[in-house]
Order: C-alpha cells, then sequence, then structure tokens
C-alpha cells in the first residue's frame, strides 16, 4: 500500500473509501485522502485506515494528522507535507522544510489541527454537507467523499 501526505494552503482534501481489509478480528476500511488545489489538479494522496463505518470529525482529523507526522518521523529527507505547518520550517510549494531534522510530536499537531477546526482555520465536507463540530458523527461509505478545505496556515509543533 503506497502511503504519501498532503500538502496545505487552501486546498481541498478528498477522502474516499476504496478498499475494505479483513483480519481475524476487524474489518478495515482503506480512505484514501486526497489533496486537490480549488482546480482539481491532485498533489498527494494519503491512505489511512478505518475501523468502523461511522466516525467523528475528531476521528479523522486526528488519524490524518497522525498519518502525517509518522511518515516524516520515519524518513530522513525532512520535508513534510501535512494539515499543520511544524514550527521551525520554512514554507515549500509542496509542504516544509524543516531547518534542522527532528522528530515532530503527533499529539501537539492534533491539538493545533483540532483546534484550527473549532476555530474555522479550515472546514470539512462529508458527502457535501459541512460538519460542523468535532463530536459530529459521520458515516462513511464505499462512495462517500469528505472533503478539507484549509482555510488559514496553521502552524505548530
Amino acid at each position: 500500500m503506497a502511503l504519501s501526505t498532503l500538502p496545505l494552503l487552501l486546498r481541498k482534501n478528498y477522502i474516499k473509501s476504496v478498499l475494505l481489509i479483513e483480519t481475524s478480528t476487524r474489518t478495515y476500511m482503506e480512505v484514501t485522502i486526497t489533496d486537490q488545489t480549488f482546480s482539481g489538479e491532485v498533489l498527494e494522496k494519503i491512505s489511512i485506515l478505518i475501523d468502523k463505518d461511522i466516525v467523528t470529525v475528531r476521528d479523522l482529523i486526528e488519524q490524518r494528522v497522525t498519518r502525517e507526522v509518522e511518515r516524516y518521523n520515519k524518513e530522513t529527507s525532512g520535508h513534510f507535507v501535512g494539515l499543520v505547518q511544524p514550527t521551525e520550517s520554512e514554507q515549500l510549494v509542496n509542504g516544509y522544510k524543516l531547518k534542522k531534522k527532528k522528530t515532530i510530536d503527533a499529539e501537539k499537531q492534533v491539538y493545533i489541527a483540532l483546534d484550527a477546526f473549532k476555530n474555522n482555520g479550515f472546514f470539512i465536507l462529508v458527502d457535501d454537507q459541512q460538519a460542523d463540530a468535532l463530536e459530529e458523527a459521520v458515516m462513511l461509505t464505499p462512495t462517500s467523499t469528505v472533503s478539507f478545505v484549509k482555510l488559514t496556515p496553521l502552524v505548530g509543533g
């Protein structure tokens, strides 16, 4: 499974369920987040596994940000692409370059992303309906589309 991360800055990210993966104890839905510009250009993709059909907006944000941070922390390039810009980084065309390679704290990045959602730094559309609260439950199906629309730069850990 090829996984990549997302750039930010005024882009739409579409999450589409593309695959169900069964294990001996659970069924996971593979959700692909496609980062797109408003003109429809696909910039990056990231896949996450979700183990339930109904998730909260908080769950979607947490899983997305955690996956982006995990991927960066495993790489050696110092190039980060994700929803929240790490501190001590410079913005590039397709992400951020940290001045010095360091481990990014996923919990801190998630906190910043959740706070940004609460303060209208970005909004989320689920099947073309705006999600209003972090605890709002949304149902994902194999044809669901979830859009992250970023309104302001998110700078954090």
